[in-house]
């Protein structure tokens, strides 16, 4: 039953992404086009009204005495942010900093029903204490139970905690409690408004999408509207190909003061997805691969196979954070293999999702990558210099109120 509902979940996703960006003909997706406007007028007045209530101290944000380093975008996923909280992650771990990563756990395993329904109807904050994927030893959840990006993360940064909770105020204090963590991470945390204190803001902009196509949810994918950049601290243009000055006048209409940085995703090796051999990017050169992706953006990926020599013979696509099942991966091995493929390629991101393959005629890698600064390396480095040595706002503290006393949080696994 899981699995269908699933099926047609995605199904209704990937339809709507077809209407936002008008790959959809006929009345009916024009239709839907119009409703979806209105709509996505309605959701930019309560953002301006959401944002507007916690400038006026209405809606209360938290303090928490650490630094926070807020690490967003204004659209709906594909600007590569995972790789962009690790370097950051790792930069600061190497400066002295004691690290946590505080996500959400998109599509992760969520605490049992009865028990959210539970706790609303009695009107209970919730105080089941965040799941701790890694405590900066060891690696305690799976990729189901954690999410794909904090999974990863704590994957890739073996000493750094990783915590998933809606709550990241509470997930904060939980960091510092249990942890001594005097610096917090929020992954996708530029929304994130709750929590405030001695806090660095980054947006991450798609140089091949800026701004998705212009219109708000749900119309189109911008969270925000381009105009919200005012509060960014720093502005990571990703995916860059070097041709950034008009982008780069765009982003400087919004916002004259943040620092600008340009990167790439940088491919470092491939690694076999079940045995975790590692192999050169020369692997590929003049071999014909396949590929397999659920991610925002596949043709990213895809193009990154060919310039590194491949030749891409077949691809199949799903939904974004699509979990595999063992049928689908065997279905697209024996489909690869009819067009002689050598091997299968996929994102380290969609790896974390594949199931136990019962066998394996082709080798199935993922392609490691990480992010290279290519131009701004000066502001990076100022940027981590003043989230590391920045002293506390005295103006600040004053005018934030305390977080109100929390019950003491029991660890999990």
């Amino acid at each position: 039953m899981s699995e269908t509902i699933r099926a047609w979940t995605e199904g209704i996703e990937t339809f709507a992404l077809e209407v936002i960006f008008d790959q959809r003909k006929g009345k009916r997706a024009v239709l839907l086009r119009a409703l979806l406007l209105a709509l996505s007028k309605v959701f930019a007045l309560a953002v301006k009204i959401r944002r507007f209530l916690y400038d006026v101290r209405i809606l209360r944000d938290s303090t928490i005495g650490v630094q926070v380093i807020a690490i967003g975008n204004l659209t709906v996923g594909g600007t590569g942010k995972t790789p962009v909280v690790e370097k950051f992650a790792r930069e600061l771990k190497d400066q002295g900093r004691n690290v946590a990563i505080l996500s959400r756990g998109y599509r992760s395993k969520p605490p049992p029903l009865t028990r959210r329904l539970f706790n609303k109807l009695l009107f209970r904050e919730d105080t089941t204490p965040p799941r701790v994927v890694s405590d900066g030893k060891s690696l305690l959840l799976d990729s189901e139970a954690a999410g794909d990006e904090p999974y990863m993360l704590a994957s890739n940064l073996k000493d750094v905690v990783v915590l998933v909770d809606k709550d990241r105020v509470k997930a904060g204090l939980y960091a510092i409690e249990k942890f001594g963590c005097d610096t917090l991470l929020l992954d996708d945390g530029f929304q994130y408004w709750k929590l405030r204190g001695r806090r660095h803001d980054i947006v991450l902009v798609d140089s091949q999408q800026p701004f998705g196509n212009e219109f708000m949810l749900p119309r189109g994918t911008l969270r925000e509207p381009p105009s919200h950049l005012a509060r960014a601290s720093t502005i990571f243009i990703t995916k860059s190909n070097g041709r950034t000055e008009a982008l780069r006048s765009a982003l400087l209409r919004h916002n004259v003061n943040a620092g600008i940085i340009e990167c790439v995703h940088n491919p470092l090796y491939f690694e076999d997805v079940f045995t975790g051999e590692r192999h050169s990017l020369e692997l590929i050169q003049q071999r014909k691969v396949a590929s397999i992706s659920g991610i925002a953006q596949p043709e990213s990926f895809e193009q990154s196979l060919i310039q590194l020599g491949g030749e891409l013979v077949y691809n199949k696509r799903f939904a974004d954070h699509h979990r595999f099942t063992q049928q689908e991966i065997l279905n697209l091995i024996n489909r690869s293999k009819k067009r002689d493929a050598a091997m299968i390629l996929t994102t380290q991101k969609d790896a974390v999702r594949f199931p136990k393959l019962d066998r394996r005629d082709l080798p199935i890698l993922f392609m490691r990558v990480e992010i290279k600064i290519v131009q701004g390396a000066r502001d990076f480095q100022e940027c981590v210099r003043q989230i590391c040595f920045r002293q506390p706002d005295s103006r600040q503290k004053t005018k934030t109120a305390p977080p109100e006393p929390r019950p003491a949080l029991q660890p999990t696994s």
